[in-house]
């Protein structure tokens, strides 16, 4: 976009132009990969989430154990037989033994190990999504920033303008040409962009620190946006395509679907709670006394068995558990539903924002090259006495709305593109250094 000459002076003054070693998308992406807390707390909980899958696992692997014991007796012992003596013994006695038991049915086990591995693909999905979030997140906050910048440069430029306008109108006045309502209209403009100029200023401070929250690093200095921003529709450009895209690869969806998955493998396990386990359990125990009424022994048991558990009644528990599991199921089949409904509005929005935002980029851009048109012509009728400096004033305030509104346009196109990735399930991080490409 050719930025007209008059405006792209008043820019050039007072610093739109970027800063020499700017920070530009990218940049400001890879500082809140490592400094935005709500993405590192996504990584950690991904990291924990995968030993789900390994504790799964484990529930169908033997479990052993070992136990250990050293005790002293003092017996005393009263008896009347002719062949155990009476009296009081003393004696140390310890042992120690191991048991493994292999789960061989146990069909909570196995629901169990499915949810695992169910909550693993879970965490995951989160984490992706957390991923693409923090893109959107970062290029909305980066253009909050750019256009609160833009705001402050355009009040500042302007503000510069009305000045030179007030000046005329009080050298006009001093001479005669003019009337004192020129120069009081000049004035009121002047205490307002003023005022606006303070406005802007405080908000681009706002949100300035909300980058800053975002990547932990200043949010000062950013790279604007190009001057020769190329518009292109979605590839395919068919909404319905995009929809269908959404409805199968969305990672809200997706991440539902596991969600519904994670409850059926729920309800199975709670109706485990009535069938019978079975379990092969092996045992090694010693025993080692120094005396006794018998006198000193050492006893070694091996046995090797397999050990069969019927739940009978366990007070409705399992009944409840399981209607508990079955209300959840239903529960995840609705936000299903809702995941999808969200997810096609998602995608009809950015769709439509994308198309909407190539039509009035381009009709903001050719407005701009009328409202130049307009101020030149306005201040060439002052100069000749067909236009008043209230048309003057009114020609420069709608220019540099007119640069404003065509900022913004094309910031919102540029999220819509990523919003339109995102839908679909795909965003990455070359969607971003695209859209960096396309700010330069």
């Amino acid at each position: 976009m050719k930025i007209p000459t008059a405006l792209l002076a008043a820019l050039l003054a007072f610093g739109l132009a970027a800063p020499s070693g700017a920070a530009d998308l990218i940049d400001v992406y890879r500082a809140a990969q490592s400094g935005d807390a709500v993405f590192a707390a996504a990584r950690a909980a991904q990291q924990a989430g995968q030993e789900k899958s390994r504790q799964g696992i484990a529930l169908l692997l033997p479990t052993i154990s070992a136990r250990a014991n050293s005790q002293f007796n003092d017996i005393t012992t009263d008896t009347g037989s002719l062949f155990v003596s009476g009296g009081n013994k003393q004696y140390n006695s310890h042992g120690y033994g191991f048991t493994l038991v292999q789960p061989l049915f146990r069909q909570q086990n196995w629901a169990a190990y499915s949810q695992a591995q169910l909550q693993s693909a879970v965490a995951e999905l989160q984490y992706q999504t957390a991923g693409q979030e923090l893109i959107l997140r970062v290029a909305q906050a980066y253009f909050d920033v750019l256009i609160a910048q833009d705001s402050v440069q355009l009040a500042a430029a302007q503000k510069s303008a009305i000045g030179e306008q007030l000046e005329q109108a009080k050298r006009n006045f001093e001479v005669g040409t003019a009337t004192i309502t020129d120069t009081y209209e000049a004035q009121a403009r002047f205490d307002l962009i003023r005022a606006q100029e303070l406005v802007a200023a405080n908000d681009l401070e706002i949100k300035q620190r909300t980058l800053q929250q975002l990547t932990n690093v200043s949010g000062t200095g950013l790279s604007p946006v190009g001057t020769n921003l190329k518009l292109e529709y979605p590839e395919p450009n068919d909404q319905m395509t995009w929809i269908a895209r959404s409805h199968a690869e969305n990672l809200r969806v997706t991440l539902a679907q596991t969600a519904l998955a994670l409850a059926e493998k729920e309800v199975a396990r709670s109706r485990g709670g009535h069938y019978p386990t079975l379990d092969l359990v092996a045992n090694y125990n010693e025993n080692v006394q120094t005396g006794g009424t018998f006198g000193a022994s050492t006893v070694t048991s091996k046995i090797i068995g397999v050990e069969l558990n019927m739940p009978l009644f366990e007070g409705g528990a399992t009944q409840s558990k399981w209607r508990e599991a079955d209300a959840n199921r239903e529960k995840a089949r609705q936000d299903l539903e809702s995941a999808r409904r969200n997810a096609e509005l998602q995608m009809r929005q950015a769709f439509l924002g994308i198309a909407t935002g190539i039509a009035q980029v381009q009709a903001l851009q050719q407005a701009l090259k009328s409202s130049e048109s307009l101020l030149e012509a306005s201040k060439l009728g002052q100069e000749v006495g067909v236009r008043t400096n209230l048309d003057v004033l009114n020609a420069q305030q709608q220019l540099y709305a007119t640069q404003r509104d065509l900022y913004q346009a094309q910031y919102n196109y540029l999220l819509s593109q990523l919003r339109l990735k995102s839908a679909a399930g795909t965003l990455a991080e070359a969607d971003l250094e695209q859209v960096n490409r396309a700010l330069h």
